[in-house]
């Protein structure tokens, strides 16, 4: 059993990790829309294809956890935070040709991939067994106050000049370099606390009849996603010709309205119970996305001004999009809570991530289609389908029932 005062440190250099992640992600991530599209003139289909690379290194988490099992989950994280402090070093020094930035941009997105599975682990491994709800709510508001500050950063650095995209060198990726930088020092400190030791096996794709609801959750969120992060902007962007400045106001927004409301969504979670919350997450993304497509087919047919209350519509839905999004930490507590061990925790993880990513790489290219040949609002309309299958699962679970079968295996496994 660890030592309190221990458990302590390796819980507040765990904070730390999560505020600068999301400090230094908040300044990449945020403006990525808008670089692509400035510097490498971006339509609606080539964004669609560079999500490939972008989203290729979460198909490939798997993968490559199971090869860095014998590194333990602290000593990988700190990995990852190399790997995106290289990637963004490259983008922000030089603007390289767009076959080049490809490749570095996926550099970049295997260390922010790589770490998902891994943050939300050591989470996990360092919340307490009757406190699991709060605990992760709070690990996301520092999450959301970080990227709230962030996103002060970018809108002012864009308004004052002190970050462009018509400059060789761009700041703003350095800045975020820095921030992966310190976060790679804070994750080795984390790992030399112990906690989470290196596997004697390698993780595995791990498909178990048991975590069926949780595989197509995030099979679901793969789409949903992809359309929040890529064309939820992309309206922003492209339809209402919005600039990086703009963007960070509504990041500012959804962060600082997120630092408030996943601390609620953490009590909701340990007050109301899984399923409920899983209602509720469904009912949010369908009801957001059904009127993110009316919206956009009001522009784009000029049956609704391009200006005015409209757009203060789709910037209303772009901060509830985020908020709905960060209900989806239900999924993860649900997989912990019917776990059949510990070690499938952080190998289902993995095997979460890669089936996400592969189906965001499909929903990419696929709604970069939609939105050139057959209309912008049809992207929203399909996610908001898709949507519907978080309402079955949420009928079907039995989180109750699946705990109590987790747990009588595992008390069988520890009689052998």
């Amino acid at each position: 059993m660890s030592h309190p005062a221990k458990s302590r440190k390796a819980i507040i250099l765990f904070f730390l990790l999560i505020a600068i992640v999301a400090f230094a992600n908040g300044l990449g991530d945020a403006v990525m829309g808008n670089y692509f599209k400035e510097v490498y003139s971006a339509d609606s289909v080539l964004r669609g294809f560079i999500e490939f690379p972008r989203e290729l290194p979460g198909m490939l988490c798997a993968v490559v956890v199971s090869l860095l099992s014998p590194l333990g989950d602290r000593r990988a994280a700190f990995l990852a935070q190399l790997l995106a402090c290289g990637g963004l070093v490259v983008l922000g020094v030089w603007t390289p040709s767009f076959g080049v930035m490809l490749v570095f941009l996926f550099i970049y997105s295997m260390g922010m991939h790589l770490y998902m599975p891994y943050n939300d682990a050591i989470g996990l491994s360092l919340a307490e067994q009757d406190n699991v709800g709060r605990r992760i709510g709070q690990y996301t508001s520092v999450k959301s106050a970080f990227m709230f500050a962030a996103s002060l950063l970018v809108f002012f650095g864009f308004r004052f000049g002190f970050f462009s995209f018509e400059t060789k060198r761009k700041t703003v990726f350095l800045v975020a370099a820095a921030g992966f930088a310190a976060a790679a020092v804070i994750a080795f400190l984390l790992a030399r606390e112990g906690g989470v030791q290196p596997r004697k096996q390698k993780v595995r794709l791990v498909f178990r009849k048991q975590y069926r609801y949780y595989y197509l959750l995030t099979i679901l969120n793969g789409v949903q996603k992809q359309i929040a992060l890529v064309y939820g902007s992309w309206v922003v962007i492209d339809l209402l010709r919005k600039g990086a400045d703009t963007m960070a106001l509504l990041f500012i927004a959804s962060s600082f309205v997120c630092i408030f409301f996943m601390h609620l969504i953490g009590r909701m979670i340990d007050r109301f119970g899984i399923k409920k919350m899983m209602f509720l997450d469904a009912a949010t993304f369908i009801g957001v996305y059904v009127l993110y497509g009316f919206l956009v087919w009001g522009i784009t047919s000029s049956v609704l001004p391009g200006t005015g209350w409209p757009v203060f519509a789709v910037y209303l839905l772009f901060v509830l999009d985020r908020m709905s999004m960060q209900i989806g930490v239900v999924k993860s507590v649900y997989l912990r809570s019917i776990s059949l061990s510990d070690e499938d925790v952080t190998a289902t993880l993995s095997t979460g991530v890669s089936l996400d990513h592969l189906v965001s790489i499909i929903a990419a290219m696929a709604g970069g289609f939609i939105w050139a040949q057959w209309g912008s609002q049809w992207v929203f309309f399909m996610a908001a389908a898709f949507s519907l299958g978080n309402v079955y699962i949420a009928w079907r679970v039995q989180p109750e029932r699946e705990r109590e079968t987790a747990l009588a295996y595992r008390a069988a496994q520890e009689k052998m």
